[in-house]
Formats: structure tokens, sequence, C-alpha cells
């Protein structure tokens, strides 16, 4: 039998099984799985009373709530395309993406109603706006539509449109279909959901990526889902206290952010079964870190937008042994190997695998059944990422002969200094074992004898001193000479970062570049 692959399967396994249990938790609100079925249900309908078709996008300005949840669900429920906008982006950006992707409806919460203002003067195309107060309500008050017939859906229609975070250059829509979100789903749950009374902590905005895939799978399990509207550390650690949650995704910088809050030891952080770590490169300090503080494995992943997003994790292998802890940490800590569905090579330009000797560096291509559909209008966009059905990442890395996968850098992100290539992620690496440093980030800067030398932008932790010459001493013992950044910045306020935490080192890059470099310590 040929059931269509789709997540609404995810939705109703949840209303059937787990009808009494509560499956949403957002700020003072609590919704079992039969109550959320039945507002995703009325959404959809007020959606079709606005006019909403098959094909149309929805498009949602919000935190991470309830309401957004609703949405990952309603629109594909009545054949259309959910896209969730980047709540840290300018009007200027947002309306780049709107005018793009060119959704019929918009839900935005009441602290965008300044920025909404803006919006409805340049984006035309947007037919409705709804407030996610109550408008957002009355919408939901107008009926409810009837379950759908499963094979009345066409598995190969998008019911995704996310924007890449626009880190690298203009964000591209990545469309995503419904057999593609599904079966991402089932490698999610093959690899790290077996215990239906998990909850697990959205602490990951889910504008992106489905704050790393989770939402569909949690919801398929039958999980207690807890909302992180806005992440902030303290907060954050009282809702693993109050609801028990068992395990969350976090960028680097949030797991860098809680081991550093001081409430950290105020809270009963016990019930955790398991924390992630992607959207950038991990060290093995900050695994081991987290792992004193938090009772649970933590673990690298990899993915990009394109893959729906997870692609690997650096969870255990039973062919491998780890020759001591420093050996443990060092895999916890890369991308690790593939998913189930999932094919990952490391490959020179000729697609050629690399040896995999943990040495020679190449291109991540991935092919499987998590890789997006393409970019929402723009066909010679795929064409240049898509090769014989492999994507091409733009990641450079190495691997062994376990397929552990370990991310050197970005391509852009190289630094190519007399001839040697050096990779800003294990520079950042280094400096960021320093007990004094909160944050940092390696870029390219120009330099008349080497072509370009690394440059650091260090933010140092509160209560700490760091100069220049006490951070080289302390990396010479970690990385070789050439490496060593030629030119530091330290201060003490955040450096620039996506709506997803990944800091925008090509706004970093243009201090040097664009002419303007004026603050840098050389």
């Amino acid at each position: 039998m040929h059931v269509p692959l789709t997540p609404i399967r995810a939705l109703y396994r949840a209303v059937d099984l787990y009808a009494k249990k509560t499956g949403v938790v957002s700020g003072d609100r609590r919704f079992t799985y039969a109550e959320f079925g039945e507002r995703v249900e009325r959404l959809a309908f007020g959606l079709l009373s606005e006019g909403v078709l098959p094909g149309d996008r929805v498009a949602f300005l919000s935190f991470n709530t309830h309401q957004l949840l609703e949405g990952y669900f309603a629109a594909p429920l009545i054949r259309a395309i959910v896209t969730p906008l980047n709540v840290r982006l300018t009007a200027t950006e947002l309306t780049g993406i709107l005018n793009h992707a060119e959704p019929r409806l918009l839900v935005y919460e009441a602290d965008f109603a300044p920025l909404v203002e803006q919006l409805r003067q340049v984006c035309p195309n947007v037919q409705n706006w709804v407030e996610s107060g109550r408008p957002y309500e009355e919408l939901l008050s107008r009926g409810r539509i009837q379950r759908p017939d499963l094979f009345t859906f066409d598995e190969r229609e998008i019911a995704e449109l996310f924007y890449t975070s626009g880190s690298t250059g203009t964000p591209k829509g990545v469309t995503l279909s419904h057999r593609t979100l599904y079966l991402h789903m089932l490698s999610i749950s093959a690899t790290f959901y077996n215990d239906e009374t998990m909850v697990e902590l959205h602490a990951i905005p889910l504008f992106h990526a489905n704050g790393w895939g989770r939402p569909q799978c949690a919801t398929f399990h039958g999980l207690k889902q807890v909302m992180v509207r806005r992440f902030d550390p303290a907060h954050v650690l009282r809702l693993i206290q109050e609801e028990k949650a068992t395990s969350m995704s976090l960028v680097p910088t949030m797991a860098n952010a809680l081991l550093n809050c001081p409430e950290l030891g105020n809270f009963d952080v016990s019930s955790l079964r398991q924390i992630h770590l992607g959207g950038a490169a991990s060290s093995p300090e900050l695994v081991a870190r987290m792992e004193a503080v938090f009772p649970c494995p933590t673990m690298a992943g990899y993915g990009l937008t394109e893959s729906s997003p997870v692609a690997t994790s650096a969870r255990d292998k039973s062919t491998v042994q780890f020759a001591d802890e420093e050996d443990r940490l060092r895999h916890r800590a890369m991308a690790g190997w593939p998913l189930p569905g999932c094919e990952v090579r490391v490959v020179d330009l000729r697609m050629n695998d690399v040896p995999r000797d943990m040495r020679t560096f190449g291109e991540i291509v991935i092919r499987g059944d998590n890789i997006m559909d393409g970019y929402y209008k723009e066909p010679g966009a795929t064409a240049a990422v898509m090769s014989n059905g492999w994507l091409h990442t733009g990641d450079m890395a190495v691997w062994d002969e376990e397929n552990y996968i370990h991310i050197v850098d970005r391509q852009k992100d190289i630094i190519i200094s007399g001839g040697e290539n050096i990779s800003s992620i294990e520079v950042e690496r280094a400096i960021a074992a320093h007990p004094a440093v909160l944050e940092c980030a390696v870029v390219s800067a120009p330099d008349p004898q080497w072509g370009e030398v690394p440059a650091a932008f260090v933010v140092v932790k509160p209560g700490h001193t760091l100069n220049q010459p006490a951070l080289c001493e302390f990396l010479q013992q970690r990385i070789a000479n050439f490496k060593v950044p030629r030119r530091f910045q330290f201060s003490d306020t955040a450096l620039p970062k996506t709506g997803t935490g990944k800091i925008l080192k090509r706004e970093l890059r243009e201090t040097f570049w664009s002419g303007k470099d004026t603050r840098i310590q050389g």
C-alpha cells in the first residue's frame, strides 16, 4: 500500500494516540494533543476563509509560540506552504524575502506591529495581515475543517519554505516537500527518539529549518513540547526544572551562554537525557564543559537548511572504540556520521572521495531523502549546488574510515596565508579554550606580504581581562605559529549574529576588506 508521506500523519498520530496528554506548553498556556489538533484544524479553516489556496504561502513573524507550531501543521493541512520568517532581520531584509515568497497571509506577534506597518507599505502581495492575539483567535473561531483523507495528499507538493540565514550572502528560499519532511522525521526518530515520556525543549528558534527538525518528530511521538519564546539562559534553566525537559538542541553560542549564566547552579537540570549542538562548529572543550554541568551526553551534529536540516550526528558508533576521554570528547565535537536515509561524502573538485586520513580537505556533499526540492524560483541556483543527485554544501571537511566527518571550514572562510590553508574554525577552537574567552570569531584580513592573515575578534568574559601577548602565548602551545592571528580586537560586546545564533563572519570580514579598518590591533 502506498500511503502518501506527509507530516500531517504526525499530527493525527498524536491526536489519536495521545489525545489527553499535554502536548504543547507555551508561556502560561497548555494544550493537550486533542486541543492542539483542534486548534490546527480551526486555523486551517480560518486560512481557507481568508482565501488561502493550495500552493499559497502562509508566513509567520513570530518567536517560538504555540501559534507558530500550529502554523507548521495548519498550512500543509490545506496544501498551502508555511513560511516562518527570521525575527531578527531588518525591514529591508524582510521586504526582500516577502516580495520573493509573496505570501497570501502573514501572522505576526504584537511585538512586531511597528515593523509590520513598514512592511505593509512595501509588500503589496501580502493580502492579509493577522496579529497573533485577538485577531488570530477570531480567525480560529470561524469554524473547523474535517480531518482530510490522507490519500488526497500529493507527497511531492511543497509544504515548507525556509529562507537561509544569509550568513554568507543573500538568503535563498529552500523548498521542502511533504515527503522530504516525513522521511527526515523518521530519520530523526530512528536516531534519537525511543521514549514517549521525553520532553522536548524548543530552544532554537523554529523560524529556521524547524529548529533542527524537531517539531514534527516530537509531535509524531506524542512528546510534551515546551516553547522557549525567546532564549534567555536563566529562563531556559527554569523551564528545564519546571517542565522536567529531557532533550534540547542548542547552537554553540546558546550553550556558552548557559554555561556562563550566573544562576546556573540554582536549578535542577537532572531530567536532561540528551543535548544536541549544531548550527556552528563545536569544540571538545565545549562538550566537556556541558557534560560537566548537565547530567547527559552532549553531541554535535551537522546539517543545513537544504538538508531539512539534520544530516549527521556525533552519537556513539559501535565500531568505534575511543582511545581515552580526550578521544571521546574529540569525536563528540565532530559533525559525526550520517543519519539513516542520508549519504555523506567528502570529495575533491572531480567528485572523487578524498583520503580518509583526517588531514586531506574536501567538500561535503550529501544525498538522501532529506535533501531539499530546490531553491524557490531559482532553478539556476538549484542547478549550481546539485551534481548528479548530490548537494554541494560549500563546507570543507576531513573524514576517517568510520565515516566520522570533521568540519574544517566554509569554503569562503578558509584563510590562505602565504600559500598555507588555515581553518578559521581550528583557530577559533584554540582561542575559545582560554578560560577568559566568552566567544570569538576568526576571519581573513589583507596583508601585503602574505596576501591574507588570520584576524580574531574576541569577547572577554565579565570580570576577566585578556590582551594580545597573553592570548598569543596561550595559542602557541596549541596551534602552529603561522595559524596564530596577526590582528586582534578585544571587547566585552557580543559579536553580530544571525537569528539562529551563527556569528556573522561576513560582517566582521568586511571590517578589513571594505577599507574601513580603524579598530583592530595589529
